[in-house]
């Protein structure tokens, strides 16, 4: 126990010091995130909190298995690349697949054959761009993926809860920067730090004798960036854009469109992902399968229904910031 508070408070103590740090390289370096009709800020906003974010992360890394830190550098490295020259968009996705394909070969998982690694990779291509689209308002990925990251602590065991302990707790330092008015974002090299970390933790609920029912309710815990992905899917294709296009269409936009203010729209997120938290941490204690099922399969009934209240299945236009 005192192990995780050294490691808790370390990840915290860096990331507050760390971020004004990456404020002050980001201006420098210019890379920056600049008011446009569809974005929030009035002033130009500094990006590569992410670099903060996986400084904290090292503390765990570090305590546990330092070869997790892999996959992280490596997708922080494509993300803070598409942050300064914006990456083509196949050129991401290809990317993004070999950084699941280090997941794959860094987090061992019970799952037969060739299952295992291929399911992995597509975890991982699927929570990247999960986490970055959620990551439209100040506070909001964040503060998700810091109360997902807090469930996968109490889930796992070892490295593993190192690892999301130190990302709870340097997402916590980082918030006190990006609560709004934020005055630094993740930006894409953050979010896709973020969603990698939370593949590396789903892997890491299907390892080696793990229960099956802790990787079940692995699942609850990424349900909403995984569900933000499939509702995108579905509602660009029914408005006949390309799949790769942002828009302004996600249940968040739909919330502030309706008159919510930034903040409350981003904690009924994290209000919503501290529920299923606490639903996963449930189910994962019986010895029985059947109740993280039904929880994986209410979650998703949940979600599909809270889209279609919020109109996000619905076209709309625009770009993602």
């Amino acid at each position: 126990m005192n192990t995780l508070v050294v490691v808790g408070a370390a990840a915290t103590a860096t990331a507050l010091v760390a971020t004004p740090v990456a404020m002050a390289v980001a201006r420098h370096t210019g890379v920056v995130d600049h008011p446009a009709p569809l974005k929030p800020q009035r002033v130009p906003v500094p990006y590569l909190g992410g670099a903060a974010v996986f400084l904290a992360v090292v503390i765990g890394g570090a305590a546990g298995r330092p070869l997790l830190l892999l996959p992280l550098g490596l997708v922080l490295l494509l993300g803070v690349a598409d942050d300064a020259v914006h990456l083509p968009p196949w050129t991401r996705l290809a990317g993004q697949a070999a950084v699941g394909a280090v997941v794959a070969a860094a987090v061992p998982t019970h799952l037969p054959g060739a299952l295992g690694p291929v399911l992995v990779i597509a975890v991982t291509v699927l929570l990247i761009n999960g986490v970055n689209m959620i990551d439209g308002l100040d506070t909001l990925a964040g503060g998700l993926v810091a109360v997902a990251a807090g469930g996968f602590a109490w889930l796992l065991r070892a490295d593993a809860r190192d690892l999301a302990l130190a990302l709870a707790c340097g997402l916590v330092g980082f918030l006190f920067y990006n609560r709004p008015p934020a005055r630094i974002y993740l930006g894409d090299g953050g979010s896709y730090l973020l969603g990698t970390a939370l593949a590396i933790l789903l892997a890491s609920a299907w390892g080696p004798g793990v229960r099956a029912a802790t990787g079940t309710a692995g699942l609850v815990l990424v349900a909403v960036p995984a569900a933000e992905v499939l509702f995108a899917v579905v509602r660009r294709t029914r408005s006949r854009r390309s799949l790769v296009l942002g828009d302004r269409g996600h249940p968040y936009d739909r919330l502030v469109t309706g008159g919510w203010p930034t903040l409350g729209a981003a904690m009924a997120y994290v209000g919503v992902e501290l529920g299923l938290a606490i639903v996963a941490v449930a189910v994962a204690r019986p010895r029985s399968e059947i109740p993280a099922a039904a929880a994986a399969a209410g979650t998703a009934l949940l979600l599909v229904v809270a889209a279609a209240l919020t109109g996000s299945l619905v076209p709309d236009s625009g770009r993602d910031r």
